[in-house]
């Protein structure tokens, strides 16, 4: 990791004079048509560890730790310092090689002076663990080239190079796949693109498995910063707003203000007229609400905020037409989240609540947008929805709504959500879970269910948070970053279900970083309590913890935050915020 953070470093330079780069001269129509700058840039990165060869004893493969090597990506005249791969009647070569880190992005494959100048044909295979990187599309496994192709055969060119992938990966395999032929490799690196923007927040503990649990949160919504915010890096890199609304609040406490949020809500509304629901799901358009109001409390853009003036009130008056004898009739996707997605009372009561979150967030943009007749609406639809309160169904996902729209008492919420610990948590919902559990403050439980429930992601090898887990998942199993031992479960291609089944599993799931943001919010004690952090509201519950430091992004600048458990257990703490920021303690 050192390694290549030291060669990043030298790399800056050449990737921050060129912001203000045009079109060569030859180019003659104005820079507005047709030309599209990338937000994101590239870097070039050497693999850490050979994890496999299919050959040990030098005859097949020769000199494979050279890939290690930090190169330069250029071929060049001399046969120098190569790694040689060999086939001959009999034999398959091929070996895997570990990039450290969940990263989005391709590989950049550098080749020597070969003996002819015929291409050389391998394939080439991606994986967000061993296990992924070593299967076949369509084997037992399930591993599947849908969204990204990560298992593909391509020819390489005899003195050359060629980048090749377009998907989240830390491992890769590479085969050489026609007999008697050879292969000289240069260099094998990881194309790590991203969007290179400073992380402002931050969070120190005195326990390093949460604050690497913040950091992984941060780092897993910060790869899904594309071109627009993606739900995940492998599958299915789309714009899926219900996931967009816990990665918005990791955004806003970790990076501020970034333009791939407005972009992505906008991508969302152009693609979906009313009265359409967004992505087919009528939650999601209620979380596109949400998000709005979240994201107009933390950013104060109104400018942008009037922009959706003419969508919001339409919607808010299509939601309201989705009420019957005061309980919620929405049509269209019945979805929270997968776990959830076989019990339909389950599925009524999360309705139930998020159409009361729902109007009520819309009435607040209504009266600050001056719609005053539509505002109104929203509290009548209100106060009848809230005479109807469903049965939770023995569901966490259900609790945490009902709570979080004051449906439900939040100590009666946490009774069923602290049953059997994090049994029924899933990546998504966990989050809401988590904000129930702080409503009827128990933040303790809520700290230990952090510590239990991502951290035991991260036992297993992650370096960035799932599509879906369950805790039940580490007895007996390997890890992701080796091959697994044949008396270990594979985690990976055991686990699993609905649409994100064995290797078609993400591992690296935007929607699965919460964490990031509850421990912003209710342990270092930051909360937003006016449009654009005009007011923030400072109230630390440290729990076990002796210590918390941090810093949030306002459109002001940095708050800046130390707590100090003393020996009476009292918490002492100091502030340092921009002068437009009220601090209420």
């Amino acid at each position: 990791m050192k390694r290549y953070l030291v060669f990043l470093s030298l790399l800056t330079w050449a990737f921050t004079t060129v912001t203000n780069a045009q079109l060569p001269p030859v180019f003659k129509q104005p820079i507005a048509t047709g030309l599209k700058k990338d937000p994101r840039v590239r870097y070039y990165l050497p693999p850490e560890r050979m994890i496999w060869r299919s050959d040990a004893t030098g005859k097949y493969i020769q000199h494979a730790d050279r890939l290690l090597k930090v190169g330069n990506g250029q071929a060049e005249l001399v046969n120098k310092d190569l790694t040689v791969l060999k086939n001959d009647k009999s034999s398959k070569t091929g070996f895997l090689i570990d990039f450290g880190k969940e990263i989005f992005g391709g590989l950049q494959i550098t080749t020597g002076l070969m003996r002819t100048k015929t291409p050389v044909k391998v394939r080439v295979r991606f994986g967000e663990s061993v296990t992924e990187a070593m299967s076949d599309v369509g084997g037992t496994d399930g591993a599947t080239n849908d969204h990204a192709m990560r298992d593909f055969i391509i020819e390489l060119p005899w003195l050359g190079g060629l980048e090749v992938g377009n998907t989240g990966f830390r491992f890769v395999r590479i085969d050489l796949l026609e007999a008697d032929t050879e292969l000289l490799l240069k260099e094998v690196s990881a194309i790590f693109m991203y969007r290179d923007i400073p992380y402002l927040g931050s969070f120190h503990s005195d326990d390093e498995r949460l604050n690497q649990i913040w950091a992984t949160g941060a780092y897993t919504v910060h790869l899904n910063m594309q071109q627009y915010l993606w739900d995940g890096i492998k599958r299915d890199k789309l714009v899926w707003i219900g996931d967009m609304h816990p990665e918005m609040m990791v955004i806003n406490s970790v990076f501020g203000y970034n333009e791939v949020v407005p972009m992505s809500l906008d991508l969302a509304k152009a693609a979906t007229p009313l009265p359409a629901w967004m992505n087919g799901i009528s939650s999601y358009s209620m979380w596109w609400v949400l998000i709005q109001r979240d994201w107009y409390l933390h950013q104060g853009d109104m400018k942008y905020l009037q922009l959706q003036r003419q969508y919001l009130v339409g919607l808010l008056k299509q939601l309201m037409t989705k009420i019957k004898d005061g309980k919620e009739a929405l049509d269209g996707n019945r979805f929270l989240d997968w776990p959830s997605s076989e019990n339909k009372p389950a599925i009524h009561a999360g309705l139930q609540a998020m159409l009361v979150m729902t109007l009520t967030a819309g009435s607040e943009l209504c009266h600050i947008l001056k719609e005053a007749e539509t505002a109104r609406a929203c509290d009548e639809a209100v106060a009848i929805l809230k005479k109807n309160v469903p049965d939770i169904a023995e569901s966490k996902q259900a609790a945490a709504l009902l709570a979080l729209a004051g449906l439900l008492p939040a100590e009666q919420a946490n009774t069923v959500l602290s049953k059997d610990s994090t049994r029924g948590f899933s990546t998504f919902y966990g989050y809401y879970m988590l904000q129930a559990k702080a409503m009827a403050g128990d933040y303790q439980g809520a700290i230990n269910n952090i510590r239990d429930y991502w951290g035991g992601m991260l036992d297993l090898g992650a370096t960035t948070f799932w599509e879906d887990f369950d805790l039940s998942w580490k007895e007996n199993a390997g890890r992701i970053d080796e091959i697994v031992p044949k008396d270990k479960v594979d985690v990976h291609a055991t686990y699993g279900a609905y649409c994100y089944k064995n290797l078609r599993h993400s591992l690296a799931h935007g929607w699965a970083a919460g964490p990031t943001s509850w421990l912003t919010t209710h342990v270092l004690g930051i909360k937003v309590m006016a449009p654009g952090c005009k007011v923030v509201k400072i109230e630390p519950h440290l729990g076990d913890l002796k210590s918390v430091s941090g810093s949030f992004p306002t459109p002001f600048g940095l708050i800046k935050v130390n707590h100090l458990k003393m020996p009476d257990g009292k918490i002492k703490t100091t502030v340092d915020a921009p002068k437009q920021v009220k601090i209420i303690k």
